[in-house]
């Protein structure tokens, strides 16, 4: 049996951000409601809150929505071939690293750490995300 659809309202309650963002994240096709109540609410599959906390996060590491919403549109295939590139971007960068002045260390550790967590991001997604 399928889980009870929730309405707009509800969703962002639970997902901890305002039906604007809601609103905003179905226009750019971050988010497609499930259907449409007698009243013609958007109704929403409950899977869509892990959803928007899985934008959030990848939104606060400063990945634009449109790039968030070309990565989750394409599917684990695509999913998986980002992730082997960042992979070998990563062993690139480190190796850039060592052979780098002082003063760019830093910079580049930086930058490193923070493919590092986007890749962790990545592992987190569920094979089974709905595409949209």
């Amino acid at each position: 049996m399928s889980e009870r659809l929730i309405r707009i309202g509800e969703l962002a309650t639970s997902a901890q951000v305002s039906t604007r963002t809601v609103d905003y994240y179905t226009n750019l096709g971050l988010l497609a409601p499930a259907g449409r109540s007698a009243g013609n609410y958007r109704l929403y599959d409950p899977a869509a809150v892990d959803r928007i906390a899985l934008i959030k996060q990848l939104e606060s590491q400063g990945i634009s929505l449109e790039e968030i919403a070309a990565a989750l549109s394409g599917g684990p295939g695509d999913v998986a071939s980002s992730l082997a590139r960042l992979d070998d971007d990563l062993k690139t960068l480190q190796a850039t690293i060592e052979g780098a002045p002082t003063a760019m260390q830093g910079l580049l550790a930086i930058i490193a750490g923070r493919v590092h967590t986007l890749v962790a991001i990545a592992l987190q997604i569920p094979p089974d995300i709905p595409i949209l």
